[in-house]
């Protein structure tokens, strides 16, 4: 529902647009003077703001300069008298308002049709953003490559969900490619047209995630400077994908269920409410129902996030979409790098067709880019992580000593320090994660660094 500013100095054009916008649907709030307007704009974010110019004190130009000082994705009409006609021509010239209209007998109606005018040309300007952001993913669908029998259910799964208005809840390990689904089931969609808005629920602090998603008012904290729309509202009429969700906080949790209870949200700092018509669709690579039974994730949250669960299979259980994944890649990479590479030589062929891929799909992206920035011949070479490296580096994680080398040794010889360190680093990872029972800050704590070099590393290691 379009939220509309009106702000005239007369009382009754502002009762009288009031009556007859709110008829037309729309949520209306007035202002009498150029102060409580400038006050409102402050408070709330509107998608049309309509201003008489000639007010006492603060005059109609002065609004329309605020507004798009604080609000600038606002669109804004001016109302005109015969008098200041030349002022809301300039005002319209400069780039500041969008429509002008003089009053008149005919106020209304062309009130009317210069809101659905200002409605269209936001709603295009974020259409052709959209357009512009998804335009390399437009046929996602295509981009889940695999011919195995899971990924042949899982794109007919997509298919089928995709023409509904469920909420889906999309489960699978670190990098298998679950934002790839959700894509596919946006682009699949009667939404294909609106926009996709993706946000990691896990790369932001409580704080930041609600001004991200929820949006937030000039002066909500220190820093806002003026209205941002959160990523709910810009999704709006389209999907937003919440990645990681089972990252987020229990107090955060508690505002999500509210905003997918009512179908509104309020600005951080703000006192209106937003109505938002978007569908949601999450992921996670946890285990939820142990998360709820661990009272670390809200049992009525998952109930309304679990309508439609989707699973992506691991790596390792569809070997059989190996071959194509690694052209792809190949193909991906080597016109990048310059290079002239043929395919890959039999034994790598081999190796990768019996590696379980931990890492899944992006280890599999990583590891061909790396064969790739360092192929030196038209056959691509692929090294994969030393089997004995990871076990041995386990051993160290869980307390062993099974990395103890001989007297005078720097190194184990079959090992590199590259590789050494990196598994060790890797098994720390997880042995704190499982002695924190999957809270990553906890985590960071009981390795004594910070939360943002936890995640760093958990992302370097594909974790």
């Amino acid at each position: 529902m379009p939220n509309i500013l009106i702000c005239d100095d007369e009382r009754s054009i502002c009762e009288m647009l009031d009556i007859t916008l709110r008829r037309e649907g729309y949520k209306v709030e007035t202002a009498n003077s150029g102060e409580m307007a400038k006050r409102k704009l402050e408070s709330a974010l509107y998608d049309v703001v309509v201003t008489d110019i000639k007010m006492p004190n603060i005059n109609g130009i002065e609004v329309l300069k605020h507004a798009h000082q604080i609000s600038p994705e606002s669109a804004v009409i001016l109302i005109t008298a015969v008098d200041d006609y030349e002022a809301a021509v300039e005002a319209v010239k400069a780039g500041g308002a969008t429509d002008y209209i003089r009053k008149g007998p005919g106020l209304v109606d062309e009130i009317k049709l210069g809101i659905r005018r200002a409605l269209e040309k936001v709603a295009l300007s974020r259409q052709n953003f959209a357009f512009k952001r998804d335009a390399a993913n437009r046929n996602s669908l295509d981009n889940i490559i695999g011919v195995s029998a899971a990924m042949t259910k899982l794109k007919q799964t997509i298919r089928t969900v995709a023409s509904t208005q469920s909420t889906v809840l999309i489960y699978g390990e670190s990098g298998t490619g679950k934002e790839l689904v959700a894509r596919a089931v946006h682009i699949c969609s009667p939404r294909a047209t609106e926009p996709f808005v993706s946000i990691n629920c896990g790369a932001f602090p409580e704080t930041l995630l609600e001004s991200e998603l929820f949006g937030y008012v000039k002066g909500a904290f220190t820093g806002a400077n003026q209205n941002k729309r959160g990523l709910f509202e810009v999704a709006d009429g389209g999907t937003i994908f919440l990645d990681e969700i089972g990252e987020m906080t229990l107090a955060m949790q508690v505002k999500l269920l509210r905003v997918l209870q009512e179908r509104c949200l309020r600005p951080v700092g703000g006192t209106g409410e937003i109505a938002i018509d978007v569908r949601v669709i999450a992921a996670t690579n946890r285990d939820l129902e142990k998360q709820v039974s661990e009272n670390n994730f809200r049992e009525d949250l998952y109930y309304r996030l679990n309508v439609i669960p989707i699973v992506v299979p691991p790596l390792r259980d569809r070997r059989e979409d190996l071959p194509l994944l690694v052209n792809h890649f190949v193909k991906k990479y080597v016109p990048a790098a310059g290079k002239s590479i043929a395919g890959v030589n039999s034994e790598s062929l081999t190796a990768l067709a019996t590696y379980e891929w931990p890492g899944n799909v992006r280890q599999l992206e990583n590891t061909i880019e790396r064969a790739v920035a360092l192929a030196t011949g038209e056959e691509l070479n692929i090294e994969l992580p030393v089997e004995r490296v990871r076990a041995r580096a386990a051993a160290v994680g869980a307390g062993g000593d099974s990395l103890t080398l001989t007297p005078g040794a720097v190194l184990p010889s079959d090992m590199d320090m590259e590789n050494y360190v990196a598994e060790i680093e890797r098994s720390l990872l997880k042995s704190a994660l499982a002695q924190s029972n999957g809270v990553q800050a906890r985590a960071a704590d009981v390795l004594k660094i910070s939360y943002r070099s936890f995640r760093h590393l958990m992302k370097k290691y594909e974790l």
